[in-house]
């Protein structure tokens, strides 16, 4: 699933820089940071630290090469880095000072880092206030990883790391035929449940639409709100089920006619089946006065026994762990079938490789930071962060024989049942503008009356004036 421009014409490292400042595509709007450029004009290289390759140094790491490494605070936490990956990195180079730091708004933190040219080695760029990656690459500021993913995997010598990682993984984060980002912690998204509490009252989850809106009558009647999230922050999950829905229903070239911005994507068939289904889910049984809560806030009323059914991805149970009783159990079912003769089974998923880790191509050690991303890699390596985060890596066999939660468990064993049926859509990173169109349409659409037509209306009003627009680059699969 590669992408490539659709002006393949080769752009000099100025006039991207000029183009990307000026479109405001360094940062995303959440940041706020929305002017200046990630480099200033035709400066000097940097100097990096190399040392000399071998069987035991693929890479050519400079032993004694201070690195540095700063990842996102969110709902994976910190620890996977200080208790995992940084004693894998230490263990390897005793010599080399490795110097942590984590910080919640990585734009604010960074931005001036990347545009003196002084970055950090290895980024973990996550969160609502993330550096637009696109224009990082673009900009030259992005170390091409085809090395790291050509040498020996750490736990098998034998093997390149490529050929360690669940199919899609490379591809997921390629620009222009490259590979700059990884895209590590492999999401399974699908309807978030207490397992304990539908079994207290003897629910079964639902596979088909008819199965789903009579157990949600049931689940109304016992006075909890039977499906909601939160509009005022929430993100793609807003619309994942609007859209796996759709997927499900034609086929996941559905997703991919979105992603390509094709003529009438949003406006075709399928699309508009998944988004009349939801909006009677979100008119019999959402909460409107969820409209304007947080995330966390819908998150704690699904602890609390008041919510049933939420969307969202598999790093949940791990955000809400400290607010988890010990009686509730997580729990992971997929969009249920919307008609009988949906394309897809109902077992298929929306899945992705996801969460963006980079190597700084100006930082002062590129190869410590792709070595710092091989140990991440390693089947050690992911176990560890699977172990502390709850979340599944694209690291293929890591997880064999690890005794994991409730929620995890779950969900590999519904990415399983999935087989080859799992899916995902690449827009909303890639336009922003559609994102947060998005995102709104889905809130009237659940939370105030909305109808189908107006959503698949107006999200291809705003995926033809994206398309239009000759100063947002433009990418296909």
């Amino acid at each position: 699933m590669s992408v490539t421009p659709e002006n393949p014409a080769e752009l000099s490292r100025r006039t991207v820089l000029r183009r990307a400042a000026t479109a405001g595509l360094l940062v995303t709007p959440a940041a706020g940071l929305l002017t200046g450029c990630v480099a200033g004009g035709d400066d000097e290289p940097t100097e990096q630290a190399a040392g000399e390759k071998s069987a035991d140094n693929p890479l050519g790491v400079k032993e004694d090469a201070p690195l540095e490494v700063v990842i996102f605070n969110g709902g994976l936490g910190t620890k996977y880095a200080t208790d995992v990956h940084i004693p894998s990195y230490k263990k390897k180079f005793p010599n080399a000072e490795v110097k942590f730091s984590q910080t919640e708004e990585v734009a604010t933190v960074l931005q001036p880092r990347f545009t003196s040219n002084t970055p950090p080695d290895m980024v973990n760029n996550a969160g609502s206030k993330l550096m637009d990656q696109g224009a990082l690459v673009q900009a030259g500021q992005v170390q091409d990883l085809t090395e790291l993913f050509d040498a020996p995997s750490l736990h098998d010598p034998n093997t390149k790391v490529k050929d360690t990682l669940i199919p899609g993984t490379v591809e997921q984060g390629t620009f222009n035929g490259k590979p700059y980002v990884l895209n590590y912690a492999f999401t399974i998204y699908g309807l978030w449940y207490d397992a304990a509490l539908f079994q207290k009252n003897g629910w079964t989850p639902p596979k088909t639409w008819a199965e789903f809106t009579a157990l949600c009558d049931k689940i109304k009647a016992a006075g909890i709100t039977p499906y909601s999230y939160a509009g005022a922050n929430a993100s793609y999950y807003q619309y994942l089920v609007i859209l796996t829905s759709a997927a499900k229903i034609g086929g996941p070239d559905v997703l991919k006619n979105i992603d390509n911005l094709e003529d009438g994507a949003w406006q075709a068939e399928p699309v508009k089946q998944a988004a009349a289904a939801w909006a009677e889910i979100g008119a019999k049984y959402g909460n409107k006065a969820h409209l304007g809560l947080k995330h966390t806030e819908v998150q704690l009323q699904q602890n609390q026994g008041k919510v049933a059914f939420y969307p969202s991805g598999s790093w949940l149970e791990n955000e809400q762990a400290k607010d988890t009783p010990p009686t509730f159990k997580y729990a992971v079912m997929p969009v249920p079938s919307v008609t009988t003769s949906d394309k897809v089974p109902q077992t298929g998923i929306y899945a992705a490789a996801g969460e963006m880790y980079f190597v700084a191509s100006k930082g002062k050690n590129a190869r410590g930071g792709m070595e710092y991303l091989r140990h991440m890699l390693s089947k050690e390596g992911a176990k560890g962060f699977t172990e502390l985060t709850k979340v599944l890596t694209v690291v293929k066999g890591a997880v064999d024989g690890l005794e994991i939660s409730p929620g995890l468990t779950s969900g590999n064993q519904m990415l399983s049942a999935a087989g080859s049926d799992y899916f995902a859509y690449r827009f909303d990173t890639w336009y922003k503008k559609l994102d947060d169109e998005c995102r709104a349409a889905t809130n009237e659409l659940m939370f105030n009356g909305g109808t189908a037509d107006k959503f698949c209306e107006r999200m291809q009003k705003a995926a033809d004036a994206v398309k239009k627009d000759s100063s947002i680059e433009k990418f296909k699969r």
